[in-house]
């Protein structure tokens, strides 16, 4: 009962901080299930598919056991849990800081790589397939919409495929509002080159919507995108371990400047960014001579 008590006043709480302009684009469902993609779930996400349609606390009360609790970490920079409710300690901070109408940065980490649940991720994926050709949902209203084809020949071509490679799959826009050029929209092209170790750790990052592919964003071929979550990667597959002190300082002065580079391209369309490197060494060496990097760089536990 203190739980629901707690979901109830920060229902209030959420009609209160809603912006005076009216609801946002996104509908509210598709903005819980996106909100929801970056935590790690026990049941698959299927809590949360169920109930997106309710308001966040709503969805957060009934869906809080099924978190796996033991990868997250919460915290309350604000003291707004603390005086939200009386039985805070017994309601649970965690709780608490989740179902706040707005998650301040840093109040909820989530240990480990973040891997969207199934449930979640398919839900995502029909819901940007359908605005990508939306004639199949008027053809079932009975209405007529634009032809596929129409829709194909807006985007700008991806660079030429070897022969056998004639398909390309398709790929949902990112929502770009008006002032935001259209090479936001992520494309698959064909990997530029390069070995084929660098490119099968590319598409083994988990929830890489496009394996087998870069994305050109922003004038840029990036080595994957997580779509659900926004995340524009690049991978260094380099052995920086047994280079010597002198080429370790070079391939860091050569990277890290382009690292920036990348990270404001993406930035600039509203996709996050992150680098991952094949050791804890390169790591923590692109981070100790660029400290704005950190949080950015992960090493690849998966190739």
């Amino acid at each position: 009962m203190r739980l629901r008590a707690c979901a109830a006043l920060l229902l209030f709480l959420t009609a209160c901080a809603t912006p005076p302009g009216g609801p946002t684009s996104r509908s509210p469902r598709m903005a819980n299930l996106q909100r929801a993609a970056g935590l790690p779930w026990k049941d698959g996400g299927r809590c949360v598919v169920r109930e997106a349609s309710q308001p966040w606390p709503a969805l957060v009360e009934r869906c809080y056991q099924a978190l796996d609790h033991e990868r997250l970490e919460f915290h309350d920079s604000t003291g707004r849990c603390a005086v939200a409710s009386t039985s805070a300690a017994a309601v649970g901070l965690g709780f608490c800081v989740l179902a706040a109408p707005e998650i301040a940065v840093g109040a909820v980490i989530v240990l480990g790589v973040a891997v969207v649940a199934v449930a979640i991720q398919e839900e995502l994926d029909a819901y940007e397939l359908r605005h990508l050709y939306p004639e199949e949902a008027a053809a079932s209203r009975g209405t007529k919409g634009a032809p596929r084809e129409a829709i194909a020949k807006q985007k700008s071509k991806p660079e030429p495929e070897p022969a056998g490679q004639d398909w390309q799959p398709p790929v949902p826009p990112a929502p770009v509002d008006r002032t935001r050029r259209a090479s936001c929209e992520p494309i698959p092209v064909n990997h530029r080159g390069g070995s084929d170790p660098h490119n099968k750790c590319a598409d083994k990052i988990p929830n890489n919507s496009f394996p087998g592919w870069d994305v050109f964003v922003n004038g840029k071929n990036f080595d994957a995108l997580q779509l659900a979550t926004r995340v524009l990667w690049e991978v260094k597959t380099y052995n920086f371990d047994t280079f010597s002190d002198f080429l370790q300082g070079q391939v860091i002065r050569d990277q890290v400047p382009k690292m920036r580079i990348e990270r404001g391209l993406a930035r600039a369309c509203g996709f996050d960014f992150r680098v991952g490197v094949h050791s804890e060494a390169h790591k923590e060496a692109l981070e100790e001579a660029a400290p704005d990097l950190k949080g950015f760089i992960v090493v690849m536990d998966w190739c």
